[in-house]
């Protein structure tokens, strides 16, 4: 994963999955995932009710010798940064978060207060030195603040939506392909998220725990996946949605690299879908 030097599993275990309401079914997954040899692990403080951390805390402290843990932050000032660090810390039953990422920063305005003087950045850095942290890395779903941000500073890693349907509606606000490429010149780890997103939800009704819709047939999602890990992409997040989740790791299982007949046959079969990216204004 660039220049951290670790080997993640095509699929990283996301903790958005990690409910209060479907723990059972959760660590079913988690147990599942981790025995099967799945090393990286993605949670933030907001995820499951503010629960995911609790919940995943058990299966880090048991697999710890063996993951590389990420964790994130949304607050964007050195002193909430700090703060909440040491709670994941806490929650995760660990001494080192191996890396720690700006989470969800879509605007340029959230970029300059987190990147500024008194910004988020700098709880990072001092952490850094205090070895709570290993790396540095941000998340977000848009390439423009993702490209400004690369700019400013020196990132270990970008978590971003790589997913066949954005690629086959390019536009300024959802073309991941520019920051691909930037990540490659550079040795960036690029954790890839949305791969099974087929757009947004097209009514009220959500039968799968995910703010997307899924795909969700064990087809749809394999070539989803598939086309997502034949771009230069380390690994991708498993859904927040156990179902898809698991239908993931099956995908992650009998993995092979898509050609390029294949995936534009994939991006045809898209031009009839809404991408989720840039959302529409209600």
């Amino acid at each position: 994963m660039g220049r951290t030097g670790h080997r993640s599993t095509l699929i990283t275990l996301g903790g958005a999955a990690a409910r209060p309401t479907t723990r059972k079914a959760f660590d079913t997954f988690a147990k599942m995932a981790l025995d099967h040899g799945v090393n990286h692990v993605d949670v933030a403080p907001t995820y499951g009710s503010g629960m995911a951390e609790r919940i995943l805390g058990p299966w880090v402290k048991e697999y710890r010798n063996t993951l590389f843990l990420a964790c994130k932050t949304q607050k964007r000032t050195k002193q909430a940064a700090a703060e909440e660090l040491r709670a994941s810390l806490k929650n995760l039953q660990t001494d080192v978060i191996d890396l720690y990422q700006l989470h969800g920063l879509d605007t340029l305005e959230e970029l300059r207060t987190a990147l500024g003087e008194d910004g988020a950045i700098q709880a990072f850095l001092e952490a850094q030195e205090q070895d709570l942290i290993r790396y540095i890395g941000i998340t977000s779903h848009n390439p423009v603040t993702i490209r400004a941000a690369l700019e400013r500073f020196d990132f270990a890693t970008v978590l971003l939506p790589v997913n066949y349907v954005l690629h086959a509606h390019p536009q300024p606000d959802n073309d991941y392909e520019p920051i691909l490429s930037l990540a490659q010149q550079r040795n960036l780890g690029i954790i890839a998220m949305k791969t099974a997103a087929k757009g947004p939800w097209p009514t009220d009704a959500r039968p799968y725990l995910t703010w997307y819709q899924p795909f969700t047939t064990q087809r749809d999602v394999d070539n989803a996946l598939r086309f997502t890990l034949s771009q230069y992409v380390t690994t991708a997040a498993s859904s927040s949605d156990v179902r898809i989740a698991t239908m993931m790791l099956d995908a992650a299982e009998r993995y092979t690299p898509m050609d390029a007949t294949e995936q534009e046959a994939l991006l045809t079969s898209a031009a009839a879908y809404t991408p989720l990216f840039p959302r529409a204004t209600p």
